[in-house]
């Protein structure tokens, strides 16, 4: 039976990325549709009074309006894993699963506000709004602010394949949703002081999960970006 789903933002947004990739993981289907992130209509507005997406309709409880609507892409998140539980994206123990949710809010605030504000904005907003894009904001952030992020999440892996035990997580996809949205514009950051992190990105890169979201932007961003921002000093 078909999940009566749909997703309302743009593929472009790390956190639909990360409920793409919950979708896929569980097998789920649902629509796509796309909301105007620059002028977002009131009816959404309604169901995401943060005026963030991605919000989430289940159609089994209502087909408009607030009601059966969950705005967030954490809270989509839980959702989907209660209802649809298998297989599992968030551990059963307890420190584990304190840990789970904890990587994915450093994820979803310090690594997104850092990213997303001090680089994918300057760069591709101002490209999508006609401007030049502001090369140099977008470098200062890159070479000051990312680096101890980086240091952090390098850490945390500790040699690992995964943040959290052997298996795939939230963590895991929450950090890979923001690490793709750089990867998407810019070459890569210097793999080796980072080597854990950059295997842990180029697994993610080619994870199923991952696939049809990584597509549709680098279709999406071509026409913009035809080659990757080098922002290196």
């Amino acid at each position: 039976m078909t999940a009566p789903y749909i997703l309302y933002g743009s593929p472009l947004s790390p956190f639909q990325r990360k409920v793409e990739a919950i979708f896929a993981l569980k097998g789920l289907d649902y629509e796509r549709e796309a909301i105007n992130i620059m002028a977002m209509p009131d009816w959404y507005l309604e169901i995401s009074p943060t005026a963030r997406i991605p919000a989430l309709r289940d159609t089994s409880i209502a087909t408009e309006g607030p009601e059966g609507t969950i705005s967030d892409s954490s809270a989509i998140c839980g959702y989907l894993e209660k209802k649809h539980p298998q297989p599992a994206c968030y551990p059963e123990d307890p420190y584990l699963y304190g840990r789970a949710l904890w990587l994915e809010e450093y994820a979803d605030s310090a690594l997104a506000m850092t990213c997303g504000m001090g680089v994918f904005r300057p760069l591709i907003f101002a490209l999508m709004g006609g401007k030049k894009p502001d090369v140099a904001s977008a470098r200062a952030t890159w070479n000051e602010k990312l680096p101890p992020l980086w240091d952090y999440l390098e850490k945390q892996l500790d040699g690992g394949t995964y943040f959290l035990g052997d298996r795939l997580s939230i963590a895991d996809i929450s950090i890979a949703a923001q690490l793709i949205q750089m990867d998407l514009i810019a070459l890569p950051f210097d793999t080796t002081k980072w080597p854990g992190l950059a295997s842990f990105l180029k697994t993610m890169n080619a994870h199923d999960i991952f696939r049809h979201n990584i597509t549709t932007c680098q279709k999406m961003l071509t026409k913009m970006v035809p080659e990757k921002f080098d922002l290196s000093l």
